[in-house]
């Protein structure tokens, strides 16, 4: 896999721009609801902007001649992420927790991995973990409740659980009102949904995601 992983990011390394290197996480599409809500964390260690290509290539050399090294399997993981190589990050975000099986940032980037590549039962999983780890997490919480909702069988009360867990330690917590919210939708409780989405459009009165919110609302 290592030799076919290096050739294959090696032509699009070539004509690869500094712009492909801005955070990108509020740009990550969702089956249902599209860029996923502000509260969703970014992945540690990205390439920052400026970083010249002959780093990156070596970065991926590196991930093959150090396979003990956890940050720069990691960092790996988090370059094929960037580009939407997102079954190249899950593999090298693999190597490193099983290096770090405890560490809840591995986990948690391997759960946004999964999330992007529409695996969210697999995306669930590895939140749970994280919030295993990190009860108080609530940003991962509400990830894992994201998850839970897209997936293809929807575990829309368990869902809904987790949210009110983190909604009654951080009542504006703008993801979990996202969620409480499109949870409410697919269950098919208008009245509920739009209380969720008042209390978004309060803290986030300039927010896309409202607007897509009552679309979806005046749509079922």
């Amino acid at each position: 896999m290592q030799r076919t992983l290096l050739f294959g990011i090696g032509g699009i390394i070539i004509g690869i721009t500094l712009g492909f290197w801005l955070a990108n996480s509020l740009n990550r599409n969702m089956a249902v609801t599209g860029a996923l809500p502000s509260d969703h964390l970014a992945m540690p260690g990205i390439a920052s902007p400026g970083t010249a290509q002959d780093d990156i290539q070596q970065l991926i050399e590196l991930s093959e001649r150090e396979p003990q090294n956890f940050a720069v399997q990691m960092r790996t993981g988090d370059l094929y992420a960037q580009i939407g190589r997102f079954d190249s990050a899950i593999e090298f975000y693999k190597r490193g927790i099983e290096l770090r099986p405890d560490d809840p940032k591995a986990h948690l980037v391997l759960g946004n991995a999964y999330f992007d590549s529409r695996k969210f039962d697999l995306a669930a999983e590895q939140y749970g973990k994280v919030v295993g780890f990190e009860p108080e997490n609530h940003d991962a919480r509400s990830d894992l409740a994201g998850a839970l909702i897209e997936m293809d069988a929807p575990e829309l009360d368990r869902a809904v659980n987790e949210l009110q867990r983190v909604i009654e330690a951080v009542p504006d917590h703008n993801a979990a009102l996202y969620y409480s919210a499109l949870a409410h939708i697919k269950r098919g409780e208008k009245e509920k949904a739009g209380e969720f989405i008042t209390r978004l459009r309060t803290a986030r009165p300039d927010s896309h995601l409202v607007t897509r919110l009552d679309q979806m609302l005046a749509g079922n």
